[in-house]
């Protein structure tokens, strides 16, 4: 029988193992073609040198075993609902504890399967793993083991599971693929810069990622097609500064005159020196020819606000309109509120945009708004409808940006004729991934706070020590504090089992706080009842406010003194740390408590321990991207930018500064490039193309 012809644009519904129905399936996770199921790589790796017998194994230790599955079912007691299996091997057994996902688990166990298990051993009332990584060892890759084979464990979840593209059935099919594959995955790298950079041509990565014969290979291939992906994400940034260089704006700022100096002036405080500086940088940026890109970086708290309406104020000073957008109502409307009588008092018309304004308000803004007669307008997305429109746009002003993609923030962008764009994040970057995602854009950072901010005590207790924590509530509202209450969901969720914010309002304003002053907000309040409630937390009508994350950005309440997060387990360090900012705005001492449920992985025992620990933004960001990836640190996921799938920006900086120092040497001599470097610069431009992508704010 005649062997398949597989190509790498080769569909991957008519490769063996596949079939139309799981082809459909596969390319919602995004592979169609072979070339794609090539680059869906391994989590992690098997091999026999890291399996630890289970008499051998030590308290804390993180640890790979295998064995057979002895006995497994549901229990329950003082922990709630939980799911257990008994793995053993020739030396003893241990226990594998599930507390979420029970029902999966309870199918998925069979007496006599070989499971390979890798987590952090516990100890309670014998050795544990706490939800550990699974892979189901048949018969194939039992062998595979026992040879001394590295076996690849892909990515998986309870879909591909189901239609037997668990980890096996994926090297099944990658296996049959590299055996029958005709050709070569194409290297645009000149062989030069590979013996430069010591790296291997890309066919021979991609084949040892997938089936590596030691751990050296592994990571060498890794870095080729790190390497790669960075070479590709950072020519969208060249390319765009190339394209901003060239552009000119058409309207002009003359020297800050007296309409600046009366706002400055009027200030109940002094700008620190940071504040200055940026100002300065923004300034600067302004008088220039070509359009400002400019992101505003710095901690939560440190002023960046008021810098960005300085530099409104200027703008408007020389006859141009200003966008002023934020990611949520809450915060749109803060900023409005806070600088309405400001502006108001140097003869500055401002108004606020949301799309929970009546149809009247917001046509009669909409036309003032184009008519010229409103200076700077705040809102949400709300600012980007086609209603809306500027009779002379010149600086927009974006608020957490991250929040936004990138058609959005391009939209406002598109309503004026090559406007200023300044864009601001609380969520302080590390230079590594500010030089990856925004290296378009000129970074101003304000690196310190105003006098006076008090410290946040911080600490993180296990979720049995509630009832102590609640107690310390009740203390703190009678000596006169009020109190935020986090949790990560609206309400009671099949998939996820975790607190929720209506059911603990249920519970707590009925019991432990039925004698303090509690309200409710999250992302599904009604606008005018989400309005109210802030606003009695705010002047002092509630002492409780429970809420989910709505509350992250944009309430400023400087007598909240205490913040509870509970499975703070389940946030990213970036998060944690925006949401202590809410509290510590006032004179008063503050405290934040996050609360961890079990299971709790060695990662977010980390990030606990990082977050009570350090209180710099900027530290916590270079954490965060090292614990968490850059992706849900700063919605990068949701940005429209290229998958990083194999880059990791913690440890490859030595990869993203030579692609970087390559980039400069194509786009300086574009015209006068070598054969091999005009073919991978053309490689590049096709590839960005097809992106369609724009990076940075504009």
């Amino acid at each position: 029988m005649k062997s398949p012809d597989i190509k790498l644009d080769s569909p991957l519904q008519f490769i063996k193992g596949v079939g139309p129905k799981k082809a459909e399936l596969l390319a919602s996770y995004g592979m169609e073609t072979v070339r794609d199921l090539l680059l869906y790589f391994p989590r992690f790796y098997l091999d026999r040198s890291s399996v630890t017998p289970i008499n051998k194994l030590k308290i804390d230790q993180s640890a790979t075993i295998i064995g057979v599955v002895k006995a497994h079912g549901m229990l329950y007691g003082g922990k709630g609902r939980r799911y257990e299996a008994i793995l053993e091997d020739d030396s003893g057994a241990i226990a594998l504890m599930f507390f979420g996902g029970v029902h999966y688990f309870a199918k998925s166990f069979k007496k006599g399967n070989i499971y390979a298990a890798t987590g952090r051993v516990r100890w309670y009332n014998g050795y544990q793993m706490v939800h550990p990584e699974l892979e189901r060892l048949e018969e194939e890759s039992d062998k595979m083991i026992h040879a001394g084979r590295i076996i690849p464990v892909y990515p998986q979840t309870a879909e591909l599971n189901k239609v037997g593209l668990n980890s096996r059935g994926i090297r099944r099919v990658t296996s049959f693929v590299f055996e029958h594959l005709k050709e070569e995955v194409p290297d645009y790298l000149p062989a030069t810069e590979l013996k430069k950079l010591r790296l291997p041509v890309l066919n021979n990565a991609i084949r040892k990622i997938h089936y590596p014969e030691t751990a050296e290979e592994i990571e060498i291939s890794r870095r080729r097609v790190a390497f790669d992906e960075l070479l590709a994400f950072q020519f969208l940034v060249f390319a765009r500064r190339r394209r901003r260089e060239t552009v000119e704006k058409e309207h002009a700022f003359g020297k800050a005159g007296g309409t600046v100096k009366k706002f400055i002036a009027a200030l109940p405080f002094a700008l620190t020196e940071a504040q200055k500086k940026v100002t300065t940088e923004i300034f600067r940026d302004l008088r220039g020819k070509r359009p400002m890109n400019r992101m505003l970086q710095g901690d939560v708290g440190c002023g960046k606000t008021v810098v960005a309406v300085g530099a409104a104020v200027y703008a408007v000073e020389n006859e141009l309109q200003v966008a002023f957008m934020a990611p949520t109502e809450i915060l749109a409307e803060q900023h409005h509120r806070g600088w309405e009588r400001e502006l108001s008092a140097i003869g500055l018309k401002s108004a606020l945009l949301t799309s929970s304004l009546k149809p009247a308000v917001k046509k009669e803004i909409a036309e003032a708004c184009a008519a010229g007669e409103i200076a700077v307008l705040f809102g949400t997305h709300a600012l980007i409808y086609d209603y809306v429109q500027f009779e002379r746009l010149g600086l927009v002003i974006i608020d957490e940006q991250h929040r936004f993609g990138v058609e959005q923030r391009s939209k406002l962008h598109a309503k004026g004729e090559n406007p200023d764009l300044l864009v601001m994040t609380a969520t302080p970057i590390p230079r590594t991934l500010a030089l990856t995602l925004y290296g378009d854009l000129d970074i101003s950072s304000i690196d310190s706070l105003p006098p006076g901010r008090l410290p946040i005590r911080t600490a993180w207790r296990s979720q049995n020590t509630v009832d102590k924590i609640y107690k310390f509530v009740i203390e703190q509202v009678a000596g006169g504090g009020q109190v935020y209450i986090i949790y990560p969901l609206i309400e009671k969720s099949e998939q996820l089992d975790l607190e929720n914010v209506e059911d603990a309002f249920e519970r707590l304003s009925q019991a432990e706080f039925k004698n303090l002053r509690v309200g409710m907000v999250h992302g599904r309040t009604k606008t005018r009842e989400r309005d109210k409630t802030l606003r009695e937390f705010r002047e002092g009508n509630l002492d409780v406010l429970m809420s989910t994350t709505v509350i992250e950005v944009g309430i400023d309440n400087p007598n909240a003194t205490v913040m509870l997060i509970e499975h703070a387990e389940r946030f990213g360090l970036a998060q944690l740390h925006q949401l202590r900012g809410r509290i510590g705005r006032g004179s008063k001492k503050s405290t934040l408590i996050a609360i961890a449920h079990e299971p709790i992985s060695d990662i977010a025992s980390k990030r606990l321990e990082y977050f009570v620990e350090n209180s710099d933004g900027f530290k916590i960001a270079e954490a965060d991207l090292e614990l968490r990836g850059p992706g849900e640190v700063f919605g990068v996921r949701q940005s429209g930018l290229p998958t990083l799938r194999a880059a990791r920006l913690s440890s490859d900086r030595d990869l993203l500064e030579s692609s970087r120092e390559l980039l400069a040497r194509l786009f300086e001599k574009t015209e006068n490039l070598d054969s091999e470097r005009l073919e991978l610069y053309n490689y590049l431009k096709r590839k960005s193309e097809k992106s369609a992508v724009m990076v940075g704010g504009g």
